[in-house]
C-alpha cells in the first residue's frame, strides 16, 4: 500500500506533524531512530503547558497522543534511503529490511551538531553550557558567563543577545580574530570581555563550568554559557532529492512547508536552528500542506 505521507524524523516537528496528519484520516508512518541532537538535555523550556518537561517525557507523551490515530505508525527505525520515481511515490529503503512507498514525505530529521574541540566541553554541555539563551538563558540569568563562537559573524551577536540575561560576559573565539573595530568598542563600552587566544581547557566539576583557561591568557571565572557549535543536516535526503537551501543550510520551505521539491516538505530544524515549540508549529504547518496538496489533488482528480 503506498502511504499518504512518510516522516522523517521523530522530534517535535515529525511528532506534530504526525499528529495533524492522524486527526487529517491521513495514513502515514513516522520513523525515528531515537538519535535526538538535545540528548544531553535535561529539561526543555518555552512550550506554554510543558515548560521544563524533559525530552524523554515530552516524547512519551506525543506517542501517547499520536496513539489515538489508528491510520498512524510510528517505527523505530532509520531510513536509509529515498528515491523519488515522480510526483506521487517516494520510495524509502529502512535499515529494518522493509521498503516502505509514500505520496509525499516530510523531513525532520534535524541537525547533528560538532562541539568546538575544547578540552572539557563535553562535561559541561547539556549542564551548564547551553546553545540557546531562549531555551536556557534563564537558568543562566545573572551568573558570569561565556559565549564561545568559533566561527563567523555570530560571536558578537551571541554577546549582545545573552547580554539580556547577564552582564557579566566574557566573549571567545578560540583564537580568531573576528572582531571589527567598532564591535570591540562596542563590546568594551558595555564592559564585556572578549580574549581571541586560543582555549586549553574548560574546567569545573559535576557539569558545573568553573573557569576558562587559555593558552597565554590568565584564566577567567565563569560560572556557565553559550557554546555556538557546527550544525549540518542530519540526514542527507534533502541534499539528495535537491531541495533548495537557504542562507542558514537549512532548506527553503513556504509557510506550509513545502520545499522546492514536489511532494516534500520539511519542517523544525533542517530548516533552521530553532526552539521546541517552533519546531513543533513547523511540522503542524507541514502537515498541513500535505493535507491541503493531497486533497486538492484528490479533489480534482
Amino acid at each position: 500500500m503506498k502511504l499518504d505521507c512518510a516522516i522523517i524524523g521523530g522530534g517535535p516537528a515529525g511528532l506534530n506533524a504526525a499528529l495533524v496528519l492522524g486527526r487529517g484520516k491521513r495514513n502515514v508512518v513516522l520513523f525515528d531512530d531515537n538519535r535526538p541532537r538535545n540528548a544531553v538535555t535535561h529539561e526543555s523550556h518555552g512550550f506554554l503547558t510543558r515548560d521544563g518537561v524533559s525530552p524523554n517525557e515530552f516524547r512519551r507523551l506525543a506517542h501517547q497522543e499520536i496513539g489515538a490515530y489508528p491510520s498512524v505508525s510510528i517505527q523505530q527505525a532509520r531510513v536509509n534511503e529515498v528515491h523519488k520515481h515522480n510526483d506521487d511515490e517516494f520510495e524509502l529503503i529502512v535499515d529494518n529490511g522493509t521498503t516502505v512507498l509514500a505520496r509525499t514525505i516530510i523531513l525532520a530529521s534535524g541537525l547533528k551538531e560538532t562541539l568546538p574541540d575544547i578540552a572539557g566541553i563535553h562535561k559541561f554541555y547539556g549542564t551548564s553550557l547551553f546553545n540557546c539563551p531562549f531555551c536556557d538563558g534563564w537558568e543562566l540569568k545573572d551568573r558570569p558567563l561565556v559565549v564561545i563562537v568559533e566561527e563567523g559573524s555570530a560571536a558578537f551577536h551571541m554577546a549582545t543577545l545573552l547580554w539580556n540575561w547577564s552582564r557579566d560576559l566574557l566573549v571567545c573565539t578560540n583564537g580568531h580574530a573576528m572582531f571589527t573595530e567598532e564591535q570591540k568598542a562596542a563590546l568594551s563600552k558595555h564592559e564585556i570581555q572578549f580574549v581571541e587566544e586560543r582555549i586549553t581547557a574548560l574546567v569545573g566539576t559535576n557539569g558545573m563550568l568553573e573557569r576558562v583557561e587559555f593558552a597565554a591568557h590568565e584564566a577567567i571565572a565563569r560560572q556557565g554559557g553559550l557554546v555556538a557549535p557546527r550544525w549540518d543536516p542530519a540526514s542527507p535526503f534533502g541534499e539528495q532529492l535537491g531541495c533548495e537551501t537557504n542562507e542558514m543550510k537549512g532548506f527553503t520551505v513556504d509557510r506550509l512547508g513545502r520545499t522546492s521539491v514536489k511532494g516534500v516538505y520539511a519542517a523544525g530544524e533542517v530548516v533552521a536552528p530553532s526552539q521546541l515549540i517552533v519546531s513543533a508549529g513547523q511540522g503542524s504547518a507541514a502537515a498541513a500542506g500535505v493535507i491541503w496538496d493531497l486533497t486538492e489533488r484528490e479533489f480534482s482528480a
